[in-house]
């Protein structure tokens, strides 16, 4: 639990310390005029953005605010994604155009890792159902899905369940 606790600290220092690495790396290494370019127009700006980006990503998801923790998948992702920024900050000059490759499929298959686990924590939090009891005006929160939320609820207390019939033009002029 303290690696995932660890990555959810890490994740808004390293849009910091990436790109910053990524420019230290370029006049250590000595890697010419052109990769100067390049760091300073092109990686910097989306190492920036793009971990940001995840970043926030990352901590809109409901169990990551609760447990304030990663999940083993961003753990897994970020390790790889980062490793590979780090491995390109050295510009190896054998090598440079794989690990440059390497580094952008690594950022959209974390950025797409990312959106799916949010839409499946966002959508298990949205099949919920509220029962309210009109005796003590109370209302009970029914999340769990392992069984049908509707018998879940109507064991526990009165249903209110609201449906909408009728044509859904009808009350309205059409022009």
């Amino acid at each position: 639990m303290w690696i995932r606790r660890a990555f959810f600290s890490w994740l808004f220092p390293a849009a910091l310390v990436l790109p910053l690495w990524l420019f230290i790396g370029w006049g250590v290494f000595q890697a010419g005029g052109w990769a100067f370019l390049w760091v300073l127009f092109v990686a910097l700006p989306s190492v920036l953005v793009g971990e940001v980006a995840l970043a926030f990503l990352v901590r809109a998801r409901p169990t990551v605010r609760e447990e304030r923790a990663v999940s083993w998948r961003d753990v897994l992702g970020f390790t790889v994604w980062h490793g590979l920024t780090i491995a390109l900050g050295f510009f190896p000059k054998d090598a440079f155009g794989w690990v440059l490759t390497g580094t952008i499929v690594a950022f959209l298959g974390l950025f797409w890792s990312t959106l799916w686990q949010l839409w499946k924590d966002v959508a298990e939090r949205g099949r919920t159902a509220f029962v309210i009891d009109p005796d003590t005006v109370r209302a009970t929160v029914y999340g769990d899905q392992s069984e049908p939320v509707r018998e879940r609820a109507s064991r526990n207390g009165d249903v209110i369940v609201i449906t909408e019939t009728g044509n859904s033009r009808e009350g309205r002029s059409e022009r």
